[in-house]
């Protein structure tokens, strides 16, 4: 009761058309009346009519040229009335249509704009990593360079092994070599007189030690 109430639009015209479909009516109508076929069959008409009424008798002229085609003339002028409208509201289906295509093409625009964008940035990124990146000649001059150490090494390894063996080879000959003195097996002490045998020809590897007797008393 105390909700106030809407008031109810009085509709004048009963008839609501369809917006979408009345004007795709009148745009094909309107394309229709751009062709050369309409001109063709309009000029045909008009040419037919005109003819009618006057060389035909006048008991069956509906127009006759005496009232100066006044019929002829009512249709064209109804025909005119009706086309203008029909053309304009085809020409504002067709704004319509280019202001959405254009709408749509500047956001396609500025989608690719910002997809290309993104793309050169990730393409500067790449070259910036790129420079960082071993590239195969940089790799390739690399292992050439171990490669090359890796034989001045073997080369050095294969020097020092003929030497050592040289020096071996020397050692065991001047080992050959070395004459002993004889050794008396009568002698007082056979023990201490054979380590002084083989201490002179070795004095590095001597040693001082305390020699004992045979019989076990100290000196």
């Amino acid at each position: 009761m105390g909700t106030p109430q809407e008031k109810k639009r009085r509709r004048f015209f009963l008839a609501n058309p369809n917006p979408d479909a009345f004007g795709q009516m009148t745009e094909k109508i309107a394309r229709f009346m751009g062709t050369p076929q309409f001109l063709l069959w309009m000029t045909v008409f008009c040419a037919v009519w005109l003819g009618w009424n006057t060389l035909a008798p006048e008991e069956m002229q509906f127009d006759p040229r005496a009232l100066n085609f006044t019929l002829l003339t009512l249709m064209l002028s109804l025909q005119a009335s009706y086309a203008a409208p029909l053309l304009l509201l085809a020409q504002n289906r067709q704004d319509d249509r280019d202001r959405v295509v254009s709408k749509q093409d500047r956001q396609r625009d500025q989608q690719n704009l910002e997809e290309t964008e993104y793309l050169t940035r990730e393409i500067a990124s790449l070259r910036i990593t790129l420079r960082e990146v071993a590239t195969r000649d940089f790799v390739r001059s690399e292992m050439r360079d171990l490669m090359d150490e890796i034989q001045e090494v073997q080369k050095r390894q294969q020097e020092l092994f003929a030497r050592a063996e040289h020096l071996a080879r020397g050692l065991d000959e001047s080992d050959h070599e070395m004459e002993l003195p004889d050794f008396d097996p009568n002698s007082a002490n056979p023990s201490t007189s054979a380590f002084d045998l083989l201490s002179e020809h070795r004095p590095k590897n001597r040693k001082k030690k305390m020699v004992k007797d045979i019989d076990g008393s100290p000196e």
